[in-house]
Formats: C-alpha cells, structure tokens, sequence
C-alpha cells in the first residue's frame, strides 16, 4: 500500500484510523491452503478474535473457510455474518456451563477444555458430539504472555489427564469427535511444534471414531524488515506426511483443522495516527500522536513492534523519535525510532494493524474508538464508523442527585 493512497484514506476518513487491505487477506489464506493441499481434508477455521469486524469474517465465509470462536458473542456475529453452525468451532476457556449449553443449542462445534465441563456436559447432553482441548505441556511460542501450551497454562485439559476424560466418555457414553491443541503465537521452531503434533495423534488414536484433529495456529509472520517468520511450506510438508500417515494407520481420513488469526489479517492491516505534537526533552524527542493504548495496546500489553512510518514526509532526513500517545499513562509505541523527520500534523502509519488491535482497543479516558476502513475489489468502503460522545454515554444511566 503506497503513502499517497495512505493519505488520501487519512483524508477522507479522518485519523486515527484502521484499514485493512483484504488482497492480503486473500493471498494469506491461499499460502496456507495449498501448503496442505496434499492432505485429503483441510479446513482453517479464521481465529475471529484477532478481528471480529462483521464485514472481515463475511471475506472469510467468501472462501469458505470456517470460524474459530472463543466467546457466544464471537458465534452470534458469525452466524449473523453467513457461517453455518456447522462451520464454526466454539474454544472458550473459564465460561459458564450455561453459556457452552446455549452455543451448543445453535448446532456449533463444542471444544471444551477442562474435566469439571466435560463431565457436567456429557452427564446433560451426551448426544452431542464434543472436542476436547488438549495441553500438551510444549513451548512452542517465544513469548511467555502469548505461549499458551506449556505446564502452567490454564488453557486445555493435560496430556497427563487423558486417562480422566477416557473414564467421563465411558461414565457418560458421550461421544469424542475432535481433538485440539493451540501452543501460542510465534511459533518459529518447527520441529518444537511437530513434536506437539506428536503428542495429539498419540491421544486421538486412544479414542475410537474422531471426525478432525485441530492443531490451532500461531505462525508467526514478519514485523520488521528481515524479521523471521513461520515456514508455512516447509510446516506443510513435514505434517501432511506425519498427518496422511496418521490417517491411514487410523484407517479414516480425518479432516485437519486450524485455526490461524494473526497468520491471515496481522499484515493486512495498517493503522493511520496524526501528529499532535513534537516535544523534546534533555535527552529524547519526543512525537505525540492522536491514539493511545486504548486504540493500538499490544506494543504496552505484548512489548511487540510494529514498524512506524512518516507517510507525510517520506524522503525527509531520518531522526531518532519516540513514539508516544496522549492517554494519561506510559503509552509508548516505539522508542529511538530512525523516522523520517516528523512535523506536527503528519501522519504516520503503524503496519501488521490487523491482528488484535482494534478487537483489543477501548474507551479508556473516554476517548472514542477509531474508525475502520475495508479495501475490496479495489473499492473501499467505511466498515465501521467512529465513535461518538453518544456512543460512550449509550448504556449509562444517569441519576438524578
């Protein structure tokens, strides 16, 4: 995406703003497609946590995929956005028996994720078919707060436990259709995450009549220049092997899941943020833009990097900037950046904004949330329109003192 059409979006929608380019989208989805296209049947299921907008998830049913939900709300506006019930997989962590007991209602794939769940649901409802997610106590992304596989995790039932749920599918004569695992995001070492491959064909053959096997996703994709990512090719081929062989000595062919979020939209995505104001210190300057941690928190809440550009000016001689917003706490988005010389009133633009960005944004200070803006068919189009005082006063009740 070239700064002058960068601008000219800038202009027309105003800043801050998100805009996603779904011709990136598209082309991610087909990488990983034909990556395993040796392998019978595949099915990606979009993570919609990574963005949920109602008009991203109608792109992915376009290509059929299916939909990876951690919440009923993430189900309700997949279903409003086209998916059949039958498409979407329901992996929630710590919610209610109620709420698992009202998606499954719906006819959604249930993936449950501890003991006490899958015995209470399979005395209720053992009709209904039930994932089962599983921990396989393996590290396999680089990050600690984005690792989601190892021992201390409180996500998915261990490895070491599965003679447990063997005993609640016998007690409740509930059926086992799928098995899953998400390690986490990054994942750079690929042998490191076939070995956790390893450890859910070994609990999948100890159940008689499984329909997938889902592997979750966090294939890391680049931030920065030469930065390293997943080999998605080379990840294909050495799991198709391990995955068809797996089939045959199952004796079915088994349908192969997963469920990428970052993979697909992180790059799709760019976040445009103006210039407030240049302020320099005794040993930093400093650029104060229109946003905050309340629209753009994972360099706060992860200490990622996104790379930052000055779209304005840029052929301008390089400086040393921090980054910073204008919430009322340490929200920096970058420091001793080499940017373009930066003046007030430019606009800079934030790369990989389109993976938990926006979804993770809020109205802290009572700032309003950016606008977000969707390229398609060449066309773009407003796909959500920017907050207003309205909108953040909507459902509070004022009283009368």
């Amino acid at each position: 995406m070239n700064s002058s059409e960068l601008l000219r979006l800038a202009d027309t929608y105003g800043c801050p703003l998100y805009f996603y380019d779904t011709d990136i989208i598209i082309r991610q989805y087909q990488e990983i497609t034909k990556a395993f296209s040796k392998v019978k049947n595949v099915k990606i299921n979009y993570a919609a946590k990574a963005l949920s907008n109602i008009n991203i998830l109608k792109v992915f049913n376009s290509l059929q995929s299916g939909l990876d939900t951690v919440s009923i709300q993430e189900v309700k506006i997949g279903l409003r956005a086209g998916f059949s019930p039958k498409d979407i997989i329901y992996t929630p962590n710590g919610v209610s028996l109620d709420e698992i007991e009202e998606v499954a209602a719906m006819g959604v794939q249930i993936n449950i994720d501890n003991l006490s769940i899958l015995e209470l649901f399979g005395q209720k409802h053992p009709e209904i078919p039930i994932c089962i997610r599983i921990n396989p106590h393996v590290m396999a992304g680089g990050n600690s707060k984005i690792s989601v596989g190892h021992i201390d995790s409180k996500f998915g039932i261990s490895i070491h436990q599965v003679p447990h749920i063997k005993r609640v599918v016998e007690n409740t004569g509930m059926h086992i259709n799928g098995v899953h695992m998400h390690t986490g995001s990054d994942i750079l070492d690929i042998d490191t995450f076939l070995r956790a491959t390893e450890i859910l064909f070994d609990v999948a053959k100890q159940f008689d009549n499984i329909d997938f096997i889902d592997f979750g996703s966090g294939f890391k994709v680049p931030y920065k220049q030469d930065d390293i990512a997943t080999d998605i090719q080379e990840l294909g081929k050495k799991l198709t092997k391990r995955f068809n062989k797996f089939c045959e000595n199952y004796g079915k062919d088994v349908t192969l899941m997963f469920e990428p979020g970052k993979f697909l939209v992180s790059q799709s995505g760019f976040f445009l943020a103006k210039v407030n104001v240049i302020k320099q210190t005794t040993s930093t300057v400093f650029a104060g833009i229109d946003s905050g941690l309340n629209h753009f928190i994972r360099p706060m809440f992860y200490n990622s990097y996104h790379h930052i550009e000055n779209i304005s000016n840029p052929k301008g001689r390089e400086r040393f900037y921090s980054i910073v917003g204008y919430i009322c706490e340490t929200d920096t988005f970058g420091s001793n950046r080499r940017i373009s010389e930066i003046r007030e009133e430019d606009i800079l633009c934030f790369h990989n904004a389109g993976a938990y960005c926006y979804s993770m944004s809020s109205n802290y200070n009572s700032r309003y949330r950016p606008a977000e803006v969707m390229l398609y068919n060449g066309k773009d189009y407003l796909i959500r329109k920017r907050e207003t005082l309205e909108d953040i006063l909507r459902n509070q009740e004022e009283v009368s003192l």
